[in-house]
């Protein structure tokens, strides 16, 4: 068996796997839901999340990857065969494989929408469109779902065409001329387009003190940092920060075991994957939460926030921040470096979505990288015209629910329930802590085996008792919708049914004498 890939540098697996977890969800979905659930109230369950779910997780799966990378495995079918010896447990890898494909699917074209839009801020496409009506135009024609400034999805169209391109130039390069280089020229850029524009939203003052005294970026600071301890006996807050913690780690999705299936027998992975969860947290805490919800309270006051939070993350991302932009000075500038910060935040995070289906690609199928580029992007780009030529029937929407929600968090409990009780929790810690620079509290031993997996089940079962029925049921689409919601339910099964076929053909050929010396 051919040598696999390793990490260049140290601070270059760093980086990358804060990449991964750093994406559009740090600059668009926290904000949105922390300012939809009660600003500082929802910063307490926050961190109480961080701690008993993510942190836990985080380490969880840094040491599943680094096991089955000792075995020639960087993807989650061959992991959990090495780990629970069973016929179903690779097929339960399909799943995983699955999800993550789809979720890069949709997750490209989302992110190919901030490299048009930072375009656009250039050019000054959007100025002048600084109502809400005129810009959520903007944004509707852009996507083809209606009528204003574009009379077609072409611009949209190319713009994808070009992320898609740049995702592949670097999986094709690999993991360190590849990823690892993407990772330490994207992550200080990001940093520093992010400082830049904390600076300029902390020195914009009160826009408009005379009509609106209390719409100041002190305001919006307030807002994030006081809790209201009353509203913390709402379970629904407890609910959306465990599931924001838990999504913005990019837990369940088998990127973090890619990447660490790369690094070395003894290498420390306990402080590596604190230092990812941190560096995440960092970025969404200080960056995510101070740029976009503070300048928002400014312009428009926290009611208008809170209510444009309602409408979720593209409204607050891709039309009140844009019109805010048109209203200050430098205003093209300014935007130019919101949005490419978006999309440094993006492909960080898509290539590292690509990266268990390469592995499975080589490690499993014995492809070259340019072959396993080849496939995965010529599948991307075709399965991408569903999403850009019917994102207005809810293709996108039913994607995501299924397999960037509910099954993200199922995959992350079998995970967990696979490396903590059937693999064994002393083998699991085992793993967690050889090498180690660090010390892990005891504590964490308890916390992956019992809490953690209680707290996904509270996750599941709330989604489960408020949503699944009705969204199985498509109550609430449209009845010109339901093809088109259905036809993303069998793109989702044909996906699961060719990894679970690739699993078949690549098992049944499988010498189990060879696994036994560990060079499956």
């Amino acid at each position: 068996m051919t040598a696999r890939e390793k990490w260049g540098t140290r601070i270059g697996l760093v980086l990358a796997m804060a990449g991964n977890a750093v994406g559009l969800g740090n600059f668009l979905r926290f904000p949105v839901q922390a300012a939809q659930n009660g600003g500082g109230a929802f910063m307490i369950p926050y961190f109480v999340a961080l701690l008993l779910l993510g942190i836990p997780l985080m380490w969880v799966e840094w040491a599943m990857g680094r096991y089955g990378g000792k075995y020639g495995h960087g993807s989650i079918p061959g992991m959990f065969d090495e780990m629970w010896k069973n016929r179903m447990a690779k097929y339960l890898g399909a799943v995983g494989l699955m999800i993550t494909a789809v979720i890069l699917i949709y997750y490209t074209y989302i992110e190919s929408w901030t490299l048009g839009f930072s375009f656009f801020s250039l050019t000054k496409s959007y100025f002048g469109d600084n109502t809400f009506e005129t810009m959520r135009g903007f944004l509707a024609s852009y996507q083809g779902v209606g009528e204003g400034h574009f009379d077609s999805v072409l611009p949209a169209y190319v713009f994808m065409c070009l992320t898609l391109i740049a995702n592949l130039f670097v999986l094709y390069k690999g993991i360190s001329r590849g990823i690892e280089r993407l990772a330490l020229i994207a992550m200080p850029a990001l940093v520093i387009f992010a400082i830049i524009l904390l600076i300029r939203v902390v020195t914009l003052g009160a826009p408009d003190p005379v009509a609106h005294p209390d719409w100041n970026v002190s305001s919006g600071f307030a807002f994030l940092w006081n809790p209201d301890f009353t509203k913390l006996s709402q379970a629904g807050i407890w609910l959306a920060a465990a599931g924001q913690t838990f999504f913005t780690l990019s837990v369940g999705l088998g990127c973090i075991q890619a990447y660490s299936s790369y690094v070395g027998d003894r290498d420390d992975i306990a402080l590596g994957g604190l230092t990812t969860a941190s560096t995440n947290e960092a970025v969404e805490v200080v960056f995510g939460g101070s740029i976009a919800i503070p300048v928002a309270v400014a312009f428009f006051g926290i009611m208008a926030t809170q209510e444009i939070a309602q409408r979720g993350a593209f409204d607050l991302g891709f039309v009140s921040l844009p019109i805010i932009f048109t209203k200050i000075p430098l205003g093209q500038f300014f935007g130019f470096i919101w949005f490419l910060l978006l999309f440094f935040a993006g492909i960080t995070s898509s290539v590292a979505l690509a990266t268990p289906v390469m592995a499975f690609l080589q490690d499993e199928f014995g492809l070259s990288r340019a072959k396993a580029t080849a496939l995965v992007g010529s599948v991307v780009f075709l399965a991408l015209h569903l999403v850009v030529f019917f994102l207005g029937h809810g293709f996108l929407d039913e994607m995501d629910y299924w397999a960037g929600t509910f099954g993200l968090a199922a995959f992350a409990l079998v995970e967990v329930i696979i490396f903590a009780w059937i693999f064994g929790m002393n083998k699991g810690w085992e793993e967690i802590t050889r090498g180690a620079r660090i010390k892990i509290p005891k504590i964490f031993y308890f916390v992956i085996k019992y809490v953690t997996p209680l707290y996904l089940l509270f996750i599941i079962g709330n989604w489960l008792v408020r949503d699944a029925v009705a969204v199985l049921l498509m109550d609430s689409v449209a009845k010109a919708d339901l093809p088109y919601r259905w036809g993303a339910r069998l793109l989702m099964l044909a996906l699961l049914a060719a990894f679970i076929l690739g699993v078949w053909h690549v098992w049944r050929k499988r010498d189990p004498r060879k696994r036994e010396k560990g060079i499956a």
